[in-house]
């Protein structure tokens, strides 16, 4: 329920307390690191708000009021309440800042994350990071339930109760063994990919997710073809991919390295637009806050960069 109309703030009460303990307005205001105008404002708005004279003022200082004097006598005890409400609140917020639960899916924990810790560490030396890596579907559930205080999705769509920023972009490829004829095409037309068997991640991941969109978004009754291999990792997927299993569809980020030795081909694909929005996600109606605020801040930063 709301306070009285009559009951002044925090900061006009311990101004009047210092005042008495001091002898002096000017010395409590000193004390306040406040100008005198600003201390003699304040008290004449606590008395204003009291309806009575608080301070008595003359040459030699201010002393209190017998009204006063029973004002100063309460805001003791409602001070004091309001310095062990500030202790346990800065016991909170370091409780808090002690630890930092992140959950991200696999391509931006492996390729994006590390880097953004380097710069958290510098910024909270004294946090420990825990990182639960897994498909957007799993980082988007941690979050919601809990697990998680901030979370970095692929998916084009995050679950109802998550609110979202983009804090990075990336591209989806087809790669291909350098043995696979589609190495030697100087592009891939979207009908003959959409009706091609893939080594594709399991439901749930961001990448399947994302392209199975890019293609309905072009093909709306398209029906995914029986995939060639189903596999839960993006290091297996490339490595069936290289070996000649078949086409598969991951991150840019993800098989850059493949892509400059030579390991996997990227044949061009017609008629697809494969880019994509990486988020970071957070429960609705809660911004990020300590640690985890630091770290969406890094994030969007090295985007900017």
């Amino acid at each position: 329920m709301p306070l009285p109309p009559r009951v002044p703030d925090l900061a006009a009460l311990d101004l009047l307390l210092s005042v008495i303990e001091l002898g002096s307005l000017g010395r409590a205001a000193e004390a306040h690191g406040i100008s005198q105008p600003s201390a003699s404002s304040r008290i004449r708005y606590l008395e204003k708000l009291v309806g009575l004279a608080v301070l008595e003022r003359s040459a030699l200082g201010s002393k209190p009021t017998p009204a006063g004097a029973l004002v100063a006598e309460w805001a003791h005890t409602v001070i004091e309440a309001a310095r062990q409400l500030g202790v346990g609140i800065d016991t909170l917020r370091e409780q808090r800042d002690s630890r930092l639960q992140i959950a991200a899916s696999q391509t931006v924990a492996e390729y994006l994350i590390p880097r953004w810790l380097v710069s958290l560490r510098a910024r909270t030396p004294e946090t420990s990071i825990a990182l639960h890596a897994g498909n957007s579907a799993d980082v988007s559930r941690a979050v919601l339930e809990g697990a998680a205080e901030i979370g970095f999705v692929e998916s084009p769509r995050v679950p109802k109760g998550l609110e979202s920023h983009v804090v990075a972009r990336d591209e989806l490829v087809v790669v291909v063994a350098p043995t696979h004829p589609w190495a030697r095409r100087t592009a891939i037309p979207l009908e003959e990919l959409a009706v091609t068997s893939l080594i594709q991640r399991e439901p749930g991941s961001g990448t399947r997710t994302s392209f199975a969109a890019a293609v309905t978004a072009r093909i709306p009754d398209w029906r995914s073809p029986a995939l060639m291999l189903e596999l839960s990792s993006t290091t297996a997927i490339k490595t069936a991919a290289a070996a000649g299993v078949g086409p598969a569809v991951l991150s840019s980020l993800a098989v850059e390295a493949e892509l400059a030795a030579g390991t996997l081909k990227s044949p061009p694909v017609t008629g697809l637009e494969l880019g994509r929005s990486l988020r970071a996600v957070w429960p609705a109606g809660q911004r990020p806050s300590g640690p985890s605020r630091d770290l969406y801040a890094i994030a969007r930063l090295h985007r900017a960069t």
